[in-house]
């Protein structure tokens, strides 16, 4: 009877990597672009990336000086790997959004970041984002990143416990260092 208990366990937790293995289906999510006037013409489709390295980062709510102090340090990365695509991804309003872009730190040689919108947290869910994290009075999807290789496939993801909790940058090199490596 244990056998066959730690057989179903072991099978349970193999599960996600191998759906996750997979390769993830085509998304499209639309930019918020700060400006309201400007009309909403850019969006992101994965398909159109192919071959690249793809770099979800799922963020909370607006009122989150974390995802402010991240989405920098991110951005500032961006910059210097123009081989991996990352995408900060906000399940807010328009409005709120372009609002929140006006706070991120403009740095010398570096792009502000295009802000994706992620209506109703829905590829959040498609993710498997766990949500139920209790943020200024509301229930979000906790703070995460999901990174996938050039044929769509995950790669590795990190799941913070909390608004503060992220992997820091110089991590998320070495991490992806390995894994392109092999």
């Amino acid at each position: 009877m244990k056998i066959f208990a730690l057989a179903v366990v072991g099978f349970l937790l193999s599960v996600p990597q191998w759906v996750f293995s997979q390769g993830v289906e085509n998304f499209s999510l639309e930019a918020i672009v700060e400006d309201s006037k400007t009309k909403v013409d850019s969006k992101f489709e994965l398909k159109d990336h192919k071959g690249k390295t793809v770099v979800l980062h799922f963020l909370l709510k607006t009122e989150c000086p974390f995802c402010l102090r991240y989405t920098n340090q991110y951005a500032q990365l961006a910059a210097t790997t123009p081989d991996v695509v990352h995408l900060f991804i906000k399940p807010d309003s328009e409005k709120d959004i372009r609002a929140w872009v006006k706070q991120l730190v403009k740095t010398e040689g570096v792009i502000r970041p295009t802000i994706y919108r992620d209506a109703g947290a829905k590829l959040a869910k498609r993710f498997g984002i766990p949500d139920g994290y209790q943020f200024h009075g509301q229930n979000v999807h906790y703070p995460a990143m999901v990174v996938l290789d050039g044929d769509g496939k995950e790669m590795f993801r990190y799941v913070g416990k909390s608004n503060s909790d992220r992997m820091p940058k110089e991590e998320f090199v070495k991490k992806l260092e390995s894994m392109t490596a092999k």
